[in-house]
């Protein structure tokens, strides 16, 4: 009789400690980690990324994301079907780190630069896209689960992922490099590439002027190429634009719209505005129209005539034109 008393005290027990478990709240507030952009030690290279860009998560966690670049990134996330605003525009306007997201307003970061972290908790399951407002073709996927729900992967393979992705996106510069022969007074104003994946889209893009450095005679021109399909970059001779997106007035616009200026001095000033390809064809909506990828110009004087990009020379884009008599 006793030892009966004893198991039935026994299994009572147990079975009080097993609904105190079962009622007891699960932790839904973990914090996972992603990476913000990556670059390569002299800023040159830029993974214009998320990484990783897809997670999955529980409802009620947070995700924190940390900048690892001088190019500058937005963390966002629109409503539902939300016209993709203006980077300076922002939701309009940004919103504090720490903050909930579950699609019924936008989140939006504003600038995040080398080492800004942005904090976005995920109240309520479903499925939702981020973007950077900058870099149009930086998407990626946050999959919020129930708590019924296992997670496929941790916080280590989010972070082992990223560090594959970095590696790969920054590595891969399809043989571009200063040491191709230039093709006559032709510059290569950045290049770059766009790669896609489950979560989203990745750019590769190199900040710098390829044959950046170029001699030329008095009376010939020089010609910039924007190669990058996403980046947008300046011909800016001078200080940096204070407006990088404003075409100077000593430009006009050749046959097949080149702009092109004429330097009489070194200390002549010029900015070509921005030069960007073509923005992508959207089905359902109009035709996107040509967009200026070139500039033209003609050096009268002889002389070192500096230039640089007025978005990206504090990443090192920055060229010279040597013109001898």
């Amino acid at each position: 009789m006793a030892h009966s008393r004893f198991f039935r005290h026994l299994l009572f027990f147990l079975g009080s400690i097993a609904v105190a478990l079962l009622s007891f709240p699960r932790n839904v507030n973990a914090q996972w980690q992603l990476a913000l952009g990556a670059q390569t030690p002299d800023m040159g290279t830029q993974a214009i990324a998320f990484l990783p860009n897809e997670i999955w998560i529980h409802a009620g966690d947070n995700v924190t994301w940390t900048s690892q670049t001088d190019e500058p990134h937005t963390l966002t996330l629109l409503e539902p079907a939300q016209v993709r605003p203006f980077f300076l525009v922002g939701c309009p306007g940004n919103t504090p780190s720490g903050g909930p997201y579950d699609g019924s307003a936008c989140v939006n970061s504003g600038f995040l630069f080398k080492g800004g972290k942005y904090n976005v908790s995920f109240p309520s399951p479903g499925n939702f896209k981020f973007v950077c407002l900058l870099h149009e073709d930086m998407t990626g996927t946050v999959h919020v689960l129930t708590l019924a729900e296992a997670l496929p992967h941790d916080q280590n393979f989010y972070s082992a992922l990223g560090a594959a992705e970095t590696r790969d996106l920054l590595t891969d510069t399809d043989g571009v490099s200063a040491s191709q022969p230039a093709l006559g007074n032709a510059v290569s104003a950045g290049i770059g590439e766009v790669t896609a994946n489950g979560g989203g889209k990745q750019t590769l893009s190199i900040l710098r002027f390829l044959h950046g450095s170029i001699v030329v005679h008095v009376g010939d021109t020089v010609e910039w190429t924007d190669n990058d399909p996403i980046t947008p970059h300046t011909i800016t001779f001078g200080p940096p634009a204070a407006n990088p997106g404003a075409v100077s007035g000593n430009f006009t616009t050749d046959d097949d719209l080149a702009l092109h200026a004429t330097l009489n001095s070194p200390s002549d000033t010029a900015n070509s505005g921005l030069l960007l390809a073509a923005r992508q064809e959207r089905l359902g909506l109009p035709q996107a129209p040509l967009a200026t990828v070139r500039v033209r110009i003609t050096f009268t004087q002889p002389g070192t005539y500096n230039y640089l990009c007025s978005l990206h020379f504090a990443t090192g884009m920055v060229g010279k034109v040597f013109v001898v008599p």
